[in-house]
């Protein structure tokens, strides 16, 4: 089995602070919140000060965050079968639960930080530093200057190692995310593969979705199964091997891990 996990995986648990001023945003960013709203890391803050103390709060969040339900029954569903990990998630939630030999974060990771300007091919830990601004900045909204991360080649500002908030590094350690599942794919094509897609967008099919739907339609033994909130896409090509379920993630894999535990215990 090959699962593709995207956001909307982490939001049926309770990781939707991303989308919109509700409840969990409250929770995690609320100074931010009453000081400008919902604004999200790509608003224009007082200072960079201030960017980086909302940057250091969210990265907190994602590092330090239990794993959440979904990603538990997941994980009980997967219990003693064959699997690879595919994910376009960076909150780490997938590695918090299996080795980094069964995951490929082809989106990049909140763990790590790289040079904003790609002055180097290095990545480098992210864990310490944000805990560092985080004890520092307190009950306040900014950090202070001399911790704002740089890069230790040519001192310009790091930046989470995840695409979409800058320069994407796509070097060496996002070639060997996209090999680990180059290599599982090549070791087992010959065999039956279940493609299992949970919560893709409409934002980035093309890292997920579009390429499941191409392996199913080129690979006789494989199917291919979606489950996604607001959207159910099964190409002509495949629908015989496919099946898009539009519902809740959570709710659909909570149902599954429940018939699965009465089998066991039926028998």
């Amino acid at each position: 089995m090959i699962v593709g996990g995207a956001s909307g995986l982490s939001a049926a648990g309770g990781g939707d602070f991303y989308y919109e001023d509700n409840a969990s945003y409250r929770k995690y960013f609320g100074k931010y919140a009453e000081k400008y709203g919902f604004k999200g890391a790509f608003a224009h803050w007082d200072s960079r000060e201030e960017f980086w103390g909302y940057m250091a709060t969210f990265l907190h969040t994602t590092q330090h965050a239990e794993v959440r339900k979904p990603y538990l029954d997941l994980d009980a569903v997967l219990a003693d079968k064959e699997f690879f990990v595919l994910t376009t998630n960076q909150d780490t939630q997938f590695v918090k639960l299996y080795p980094e030999s069964k995951v490929a974060q082809i989106q990049g990771d909140h763990r790590f930080f790289q040079c904003s300007r790609c002055c180097t091919d290095e990545v480098w830990d992210a864990v310490k530093p944000v805990q560092e601004m985080i004890d520092a900045m307190g009950e306040g909204t900014e950090v202070p200057k001399e911790l704002i991360p740089r890069c230790p080649h040519c001192g310009a500002e790091a930046f989470p190692w995840v695409r979409g908030y800058g320069n994407f590094l796509t070097g060496k350690k996002y070639e060997e995310e996209y090999q680990k599942i180059s290599d599982y794919i090549l070791a087992h094509k010959d065999e039956k593969i279940l493609f299992l897609e949970l919560g893709v967008g409409r934002l980035t099919p093309m890292f997920i979705q579009e390429p499941f739907w191409e392996l199913v339609n080129s690979l006789p033994q494989t199917t291919y199964i979606s489950v996604n909130k607001d959207y159910a896409f099964l190409p002509e090509a495949i629908e015989d091997r496919g099946l898009a379920i539009q519902a809740d993630i959570g709710k659909v894999l909570e149902d599954v891990r429940s018939e699965m535990e009465k089998k066991v215990t039926a028998v």
